[in-house]
Parts: structure tokens; sequence; C-alpha cells
């Protein structure tokens, strides 16, 4: 009888919070009658998650659960096994990029044509671990502060070994894309047999915009330190996986939003007052990138300027992203179709797409994994001119472990296996061809 209070309170305390924003948004905003709609189905869909995960969220922390202490060890090779076959993976994609680059038109080399992976963010990485930020020079440097410093560190220690840096950051990328699935495979172990585990690293393999962690960037770095944290954690290690965590932090600023699962794991689990004090160590990762704008720019929040002046950057709400992503979808199918496949299209299919598996998979899922989805898709999704949703789902590991979890089926299975390959080729034509991918 408690525990069905305790549901209906936070049920609707939390529906009554997102109406009044929802609300005095709608009284605000200028959008038509297909944006406004937009928006109220992506509320909707965000609001049915919730309502879905509020009773897995009470039982959990009710029920409590000790860490974990050890892993399941009848698959001896299995990680060295997922480490190679993605990195073989990794380089098929490179190789794939190149072929259809020259099916395009493309006339350049194989070593020449790598200089194409340069092309949306992963210059500003490269340039980061060549140079470091620049206190003075033109304003395309400059704004390279809103890329946070994790990635190119990486780099740069690897291009001392290298001798060029664009190699240094495809090592990079694929070394930390093939261990994140080791991680993504022994953290779901922990709670699912064998099979479904797998399938999770498939499902990460296949994702439509897996080519972001081949590319030079971030991605697959954030993905492995994600990962890392919450299995150790899961494991009562909360030291090492904290600074994991910071390390996240201090890759991408989404990385602060691990300290929602990791604080959720620790009420499960009934933990101590120094594991709480441990989850401290988080935030140091983006106060130490603050301290770097500090040094750089005189001013610890000046990436934040640079966003909003060069980018419209901002942090805002999800359904207005919904809102403006599909007046921008209409407009550009009658005026421009490379922008309307290539850009808007993704971008709406990645936010809907994502919320209507976790509908399906939030029963399915622990706790943590599903407030963490639901924090970082606020966050992310609702930056005031967002173009990367795709790139930004992909780097989210709920999404792979939800499918993993829905595909229990086997023509389940086939079927969404047989969409991800068809929608990762049409995506990668997309990217090769420029059509407005980032």
């Amino acid at each position: 009888m408690k525990q069905k209070t305790s549901e209906i309170l936070i049920s609707a305390g939390g529906i009554a919070v997102l109406s009044a924003i929802f609300a005095l948004w709608c009284s605000k905003a200028e959008y038509s009658v297909v944006g406004t709609t937009a928006a109220v189905v992506a509320t909707v869909g965000f609001a049915a998650v919730c309502l879905r995960f509020v009773p897995v969220w009470v039982s959990a922390w009710r029920d409590g659960e000790p860490f974990l202490q050890a892993d399941d060890t009848r698959y001896p090779h299995i990680c060295a096994q997922i480490f190679t076959a993605v990195v073989l993976w990794d380089v098929l994609i490179i190789a794939a990029v190149y072929i259809l680059r020259r099916i395009f038109g493309s006339t350049d080399g194989f070593f020449d044509a790598l200089d194409f992976w340069t092309c949306t963010d992963s210059g500003h990485y490269l340039d980061i671990a060549r140079d470091w930020y620049l206190s003075e020079g033109s304003m395309d440097r400059l704004v390279q502060l809103v890329f946070l410093p994790g990635y190119p560190v990486i780099v740069r220690l690897f291009s001392a070994m290298t001798g060029d840096t664009l190699v240094a950051g495809l090592i990079v990328s694929a070394l930390c894309f093939a261990g994140a699935n080791v991680m993504l495979y022994k953290l779901v172990r922990l709670d699912a047999d064998h099979d479904t585990a797998f399938r999770a690293v498939k499902f990460l393999s296949l994702s439509p915009a897996v080519f972001f962690f081949v590319a030079p960037m971030s991605e697959s770095l954030f993905l492995l330190c994600t990962l890392s944290c919450l299995y150790l954690v899961r494991r009562g290690k909360m030291l090492p996986a904290c600074c994991f965590g910071a390390y996240a932090a201090f890759t991408r600023s989404p990385g602060i939003i691990l300290l929602v699962p990791v604080l959720f794991e620790l009420v499960q689990r009934r933990a101590k007052l120094k594991d709480y004090l441990s989850v401290l160590i988080i935030p140091l990762g983006f106060a130490a990138y603050c301290l770097i704008n500090y040094l750089v720019a005189g001013d610890a929040f000046k990436f934040m300027e640079y966003q909003n002046e060069h980018w419209n950057q901002q942090l805002g709400w999800f359904f207005n992203t919904a809102a403006y992503q599909t007046e921008n979808a209409v407009y550009s199918f009658s005026q421009n179709k490379p922008n309307f496949f290539g850009l808007w299209l993704p971008n709406i299919l990645a936010q809907l797409i994502s919320l209507a598996l976790m509908l399906f998979a939030v029963k399915m899922l622990r706790s943590s994994y599903t407030a963490y989805f639901l924090a970082y898709f606020v966050v992310t999704m609702g930056a005031t001119w967002l173009l990367s949703a795709p790139r930004y789902i992909a780097a989210l590991f709920t999404v792979p472990v939800a499918l993993a979890a829905v595909t229990q089926n086997r023509k389940a299975d086939i079927c969404i296996t047989a969409l991800s390959c068809l929608s990762g080729l049409a995506y990668l034509c997309e990217f090769v061809l420029r059509w407005q991918v980032w």
C-alpha cells in the first residue's frame, strides 16, 4: 500500500511539473500546428516512459540489492573475441567509407582519403590535440574551447608514437570503441545471460550512427568511460568507478549526468557514507575543464559564451527541439532534399524511436539505466540548435541494452537487426555524401 502511494505521488508530481513547463512554453512559443504537434508527441512519449518507470524505481529502492562481487566466468575468452571483432569492424567501416567515396566520384588514394574523417567536429579535436587551446588568433580556433579536452589529451599521447594526429585519433577511437563493447558485454552480463549481453554488443556495433565511433571524435572514449564507471559501481569499486566518471565528464559535458545512475545504484545497494562521498569525484572532471577555460580565456564558463554566439547553443527543452526540427524538416522536404534526409529526418527519428523503444523496455531494465536515459535525453535533446541527435543517442548505452531486452524473440531480433543494417547503410551513404550529417 505504501509503495502504491509513493508511486502515485511521484507520478502525479512529475506530470504536474512537466505539464506546467510545457504550458509555459506553449504560451510563448510561435510554431505552426505541425511543430506544436511534434512537441506534444515528444512530451507525451517522454511522460509515458516516466510513468512506466516509476514503479520500477520505487521497487528497486524498496527491495535493495547487494554489490556484486564476481563476474561470470563461463566464457573466459569472450572479451578478447569481442575486442578483436570490433577492431576489425572498425577497419571495415573505414574501408567501406573509402569504397563509397570512390563510387560517388572521389579519386583520392586510400591514405589521402583518410582526411575525409576530419569533415565533422573531428578537425576541432585534432587541432586541440596538436596545438592545445588558443588564447588568441582567429575566432574559428578560439571557439574550439567548447570541445572538451579528454579525447584530445589521449590522442596527443598516441600521436607522439604515430607521428600523425589523424592516425592517432583513428587508433584511439578504434581501441576505445572496442573497449566500450567489452564493457557493455560485462555490464549486461551482470543481469542477463550471454545471448542477451551479446545482442547488446551487436546492436551497439550496428547503430546507424556507428561511424561516429570510428571517427576521431570523443564518443568512443566517452562511452568507454561511462560503461566502465557503471560496471565498477555495480561491483562496489567506487573509487575507480568515479574516476572513470570524472574522465567521462572531462571528455563530454553529459558525463556529469553519470551522477544520476550512480546515485540510483548507491541507494538501491544501501551504500555507506564513504561511497556517497566518492561520487563527488565525478564533477571534478568537468571542474577541470572549467579551470582550463579560466586559464585559456580568463573565464571558467567561456565555453558557454562561445556555444551561444557561434553555434546558437544553450540549454532548452526537448519538446522545443521536436518543434523546430519538425518545422525545418517540412520546409527542407520541398526546398532541400539532402537536408531533409541527412539532417532533420534522422534527428527526429532518433528521438522518437528511442522514446518508443524505452516505452517497451523500461520494465525490463534496471532503474538506474532508465534514470540515466531520461536525464541524458532531457539535457542532450534540449539543445537549442540540435543537429546531432543520432550521434548523441548512439552514445547512450541504454539504447542497445533496451534493444537486447526487447529482442528475446528470434523473429524480433532478426527484424531489428535487418532494420539496423539497412538504416545504417543509408545513413553511412548520407555521411559520405555530406548531407549535413553531424
